[in-house]
């Protein structure tokens, strides 16, 4: 029999019978949580939550994707807009399978390098996006893009930022 990945029968399952995992180590700070919410406000769902089907709880149990579900559970907007549905790939695995699975995805989103970061806010600014945007849109406070500004050392990028005025020392008596 030829294998097929689970995200090839990806289905669409009412979030309430979805029901968390007991045992995610997993945690989203707020501003990231924020972020993920407006990316799915933007972009709507574009990967599935990866879920255990239970057959004696006739009910989907999570094993990645705990805060895309979250987001639909708080955000009335994004429930009606999916009308209360989540798009699930299932894995058959026993639970020792399915918590080490759970890891696996955790720590294979990785992190962002700064470099790239930096070179990405570098290329937004060259397309004419203001600060203000870039924050906004990439989730970033404004002084996390200044200091990704720093990091590409380009006098440019600079131009429009307001500094303030210099401490002056008085004249002695």
């Amino acid at each position: 029999m030829e294998y097929k990945s689970p995200v090839y029968h990806v289905i669409s399952v009412p979030v309430e019978k979805i029901i968390p995992n007991t045992y995610n180590p997993n945690s989203v700070a707020t501003p990231e949580m924020k972020l993920l919410y407006d990316s799915i406000k933007e972009d709507g769902y574009t990967m599935p939550i990866v879920c255990y089907y239970s057959r004696e709880k006739d009910s989907y149990v999570i094993v990645d994707g705990f805060h895309r579900y979250r987001i639909m559970l708080d955000y009335p907007d994004i429930y009606e807009r999916e009308q209360g549905r989540l798009p699930v790939s299932v894995i058959d695995k026993p639970i020792d399978q399915r918590m080490a699975s759970t890891i696996r995805h955790n720590r294979a989103r990785g992190s962002h390098n700064v470099e790239l970061m930096s070179n990405i806010v570098k290329e937004l600014h060259e397309l004419g996006r203001t600060d203000d945007w870039i924050s906004r849109h990439l989730g970033m406070d404004r002084d996390e893009v200044l200091r990704l500004k720093q990091i590409t050392g380009l006098a440019a990028l600079f131009k429009d930022v307001k500094f303030g005025t210099a401490w002056q020392p008085g004249e002695e008596e």
